[in-house]
C-alpha cells in the first residue's frame, strides 16, 4: 500500500478506498497462490489468517480489510475469479458510494455498484434494460433479483453464518 502524499487532504482521501475481502471456502492446495496474488496487489504485508471451512469439507477461509486506490475491489476480483473452486466476496468502499463483488462457482461472478450506506444501487439504464426484456410480472422480478444477486446472496448466506455460529459453540461450553 502506498502512503498518501499529497498536501491536499480531501482530495487524497477520495482517491482512496475501504475494501473487505472474504473468502468463504478455498481448497488448501489454492492457499498459497492465492496469497502470493493478493501480495501483488496489495502489498507483501499481506499475512492471512485461514481457518477451516465446515460448510465445505477440505476447504479454508480468510478475511482481509485493506485501503487502498479505487478500483483496488476490482483488481483483486479479477485475480480470484480465475480460480473457479472459490467463494468470495469483495467490498469497496467511498464517501460516494463504491462495489460489491460476490463469486460463486455455480453461478459466477455478480458486481454491484453500493451507494454510501453499502445498500445496492440499480442504475436506470440496468432498470430500463430489465424492463425491456421483461414481457410478465415473474419475468421483472427475475431481472430485478438478477440485478440485486438474490441467488448469490442466497448461496453465500450459509458461509457468512459459520463465525456465527462458532461463536454460539464457545459460549455454550
Amino acid at each position: 500500500m502506498e502512503a498518501i502524499a499529497s498536501s491536499n487532504r480531501s482530495a487524497a482521501s477520495k482517491s482512496h478506498v475501504n475494501g473487505f475481502l472474504v473468502i468463504h471456502s478455498a481448497p488448501a492446495a489454492l492457499r498459497p497462490h492465492i496469497e502470493w496474488g493478493l501480495q501483488t496487489i496489495l502489498g507483501n504485508w499481506l499475512a492471512l489468517e485461514w481457518k477451516s471451512q465446515p460448510k465445505t469439507a477440505g476447504t479454508f477461509r480468510t478475511t482481509v480489510e485493506f485501503r487502498d486506490r479505487k478500483g483496488t475491489a476490482a483488481k483483486i476480483t479479477t485475480a480470484l475469479k480465475a480460480w473457479h473452486y472459490l467463494r468470495f466476496e469483495v467490498r469497496e468502499e467511498s464517501e460516494t458510494g463504491g462495489e460489491f463483488f460476490r463469486f460463486v462457482p455455480e453461478l459466477g461472478l455478480h458486481r454491484s455498484s453500493i451507494d454510501e450506506l453499502g445498500s445496492i444501487s440499480i442504475s436506470e439504464d440496468l432498470l430500463l434494460q430489465g424492463l425491456k426484456k421483461s414481457f410478465d410480472e415473474e419475468s421483472l422480478r427475475e431481472e430485478i433479483e438478477r440485478l440485486l444477486g438474490t441467488a448469490w446472496e442466497l448461496a453465500l448466506e450459509p458461509f457468512r453464518g459459520v463465525e456465527f455460529e462458532e461463536a454460539i459453540a464457545l459460549r455454550a461450553i
